[in-house]
C-alpha cells in the first residue's frame, strides 16, 4: 500500500478505529516527545483497550508539535491524539469540515487532504475531518439517525425507556450525532426539550481528552468512605475498568438465577487418566466439561443464546461458541473458542492452552473475546467448590466448574469411594425459565456420569 503524504494544510491525526465495539482507549505510555522526529509507522503511544494494548503508529513521517493527553487518560476515537508540525515550523488550525472524499487525484494518485483516521494495523484511510460516515444522517429535528433511527447504546436506550423518553425526538450532542445518556436525561428533565446541538467540530478538538475520573464521577448521594488505614490505592484503569463495567451492566440487565449440582465423576476421572496416559500429556477434566456442555446446547437451545435488549429480541444461536474464563495478572478475560462442537477433546485441550496463553500475553486478537454464546468457569483450578457466576452479557448463561474431590457417595444400596464434581449454573431467567435452566444441568451431569455417552 502506498505511504499516505502528510497534507500540507492539516496537522492532525485523530485516534483511529481500535476494533468493532471499541469507542475509547486509555492512555498509556507516549513514546514520542514534542519536538521528536518521527518516521512514518513508528509507535508514538501505547494505549490500552478493553482486552488489549495496542502500538499506535504515526502515519506520517514529521516532526511532533503537541502530545493530546496525559498518561492515565480515557481518550474517544475519533479525538485529536497528536499535532505535528507543518511547513514553516508552525501547526495548521484546523481545517473546515467538508465532504468526505477518498477520490484520488489524477497527476498523483494520492488521496484528497484531510484529516487521517484508520486502523491500528497501520491501514489508514483519508476523510473529511469530522464529517459524518455516509451511513449516518441527520433527522429533521435535528436527531442523528442510522437507517431512520437515532444512534445510542442499549444502555442509552433502556435509559430512555426508563425515564419514558421517545429516543427519536432526543437531539443528540456525541460525536456523529449520537444521543448519550446525558442528552437523555436532559430531555427528561426540560420536559421534552432538546438542548441545541453540539459543535461537533468544535467537541472533537477542543474536547478531546475524557478522563476516568470524569466517566465515573460518583453520585453525590453516595456516602463518604473513610481514609483511616488505606494500604493502596488503585484506581478502575484498562481490563479491570472493563470488568467492573460488564459485571455491572450484566447483574443490572440480566435477571440471575442459580442452580447447583454434584456429579460422580468417578468412571469419567478414570477414563482421563486413561486417554491422558495415551496423549502422553496432561488432560483436565474441562474438555470433558467443554463437550458435555456443547451437547447438552443442542438439547437446550434456550441457553444457546444472546439478548438484543436494543431490539428486544432474543437471539438463539445455531452455532457454539464457548467462553473460557482465563484469569491474568491484568484481570479476568474470557476468549472465545468458535465452533467448540465440532472440535474433538484433544482439540478443545490445545485450544484452551492456546487461548489461555494469548489472554495472559496480551496476544490473542479481540475477534477471539466477542462472539460468545455460552461461557464456562473453571473456579474449581483454583479450589473453589460451587459458586455464583456472573453472565458474560448478552448471553443468557454461564458454568462454573468447581473442584473436584473425593467423597464417600452410594449408588444401588451400595457404598464407595468417589470423585465429585460440583457445578454451579447462572442463567438469565428474562430468557430461561428455572425448570430448563435445571433440565439443561441435569443433561450435562448425565453425560458427565456416562464416557460411553459422552465419548460415543
Amino acid at each position: 500500500m502506498a505511504a499516505i503524504k502528510q497534507p500540507a494544510d492539516q496537522s492532525h491525526f485523530i485516534l483511529p478505529d481500535l476494533g468493532e465495539g471499541v469507542h475509547e482507549a486509555e492512555l498509556i505510555s507516549w513514546k514520542v516527545n514534542p519536538g521528536d522526529a518521527v518516521k512514518e509507522h513508528q509507535t508514538i503511544a501505547e494505549m490500552e483497550t478493553d482486552k488489549a494494548l495496542v502500538e499506535v503508529p504515526s502515519p506520517w513521517t514529521g516532526v511532533i508539535d503537541e502530545l493530546r493527553g496525559n498518561e492515565g487518560d480515557i481518550i474517544n476515537v475519533g479525538s485529536i491524539l497528536v499535532t505535528y508540525k507543518v511547513a514553516g515550523g508552525e501547526a495548521a488550525a484546523p481545517a473546515p469540515a467538508s465532504e468526505p472524499s477518498t477520490e484520488k487525484t489524477a497527476s498523483t494518485g494520492e488521496e484528497d487532504q484531510g484529516t487521517v483516521v484508520g486502523t491500528m494495523s497501520g491501514t489508514l484511510e483519508v476523510s473529511s475531518r469530522f464529517a459524518r460516515t455516509p451511513e449516518h444522517g441527520t433527522g429533521e429535528n435535528g436527531v442523528g439517525e442510522s437507517q431512520g433511527r437515532a444512534l445510542a447504546t442499549p444502555a442509552v436506550r433502556r435509559a430512555a425507556r426508563e425515564l419514558g423518553v421517545d429516543i427519536q425526538r432526543v437531539r443528540g450532542t456525541g460525536r456523529g450525532g449520537r444521543v448519550t445518556a446525558s442528552d437523555v436525561h436532559a430531555h427528561a428533565t426540560l420536559g421534552g426539550t432538546s438542548a441545541p446541538a453540539a459543535d461537533h467540530n468544535a467537541d472533537a478538538t477542543e474536547a478531546a481528552v475524557v478522563t476516568a475520573a470524569a466517566i465515573h464521577a460518583a453520585p453525590t448521594e453516595l456516602p463518604p468512605v473513610s481514609a483511616d488505614g488505606i494500604r493502596e490505592r488503585i484506581p478502575f484503569r484498562g481490563v479491570r475498568r472493563k470488568i467492573a463495567q460488564a459485571l455491572d451492566l450484566s447483574v443490572k440487565t440480566a435477571v440471575h438465577f442459580t442452580v447447583v449440582d454434584e456429579v460422580d465423576v468417578t468412571a469419567l476421572d478414570r477414563k482421563r487418566r486413561e486417554y491422558a496416559t495415551v496423549l502422553g500429556s496432561k488432560l483436565s477434566m474441562l474438555p470433558f466439561v467443554m463437550t458435555a456442555v456443547c451437547r447438552a446446547l443442542r438439547q437446550h437451545p434456550a441457553l444457546n443464546a444472546n439478548v438484543d435488549d436494543a431490539r428486544e429480541e432474543i437471539l438463539v444461536k445455531d452455532v457454539i461458541n464457548l467462553g473460557c474464563a482465563v484469569d491474568t495478572e491484568h484481570g479476568l478475560m474470557v476468549p472465545v473458542i468458535g465452533n467448540a462442537d465440532r472440535l474433538s477433546l484433544v482439540q478443545l485441550s490445545d485450544s484452551v492452552r492456546a487461548v489461555a496463553e494469548g489472554c495472559r500475553t496480551r496476544s490473542i486478537p479481540r475477534e477471539q473475546l466477542t462472539g460468545g454464546t455460552f461461557t464456562i468457569s473453571n473456579v474449581g483450578s483454583y479450589g473453589g467448590r460451587f459458586a455464583t457466576p456472573i453472565i458474560n452479557y448478552p448471553e443468557v448463561a454461564i458454568l462454573a466448574a468447581g473442584r473436584s474431590f473425593e467423597k464417600v457417595m452410594a449408588k444401588n444400596g451400595m457404598m464407595f469411594a468417589g470423585m465429585a464434581l460440583p457445578l454451579s449454573l447462572s442463567c438469565d431467567h428474562r430468557v430461561v425459565d428455572g425448570a430448563e435452566g435445571a433440565r439443561f444441568l441435569n443433561t450435562v451431569k448425565s453425560l458427565l456420569e456416562e464416557p460411553s455417552q459422552l465419548l460415543g
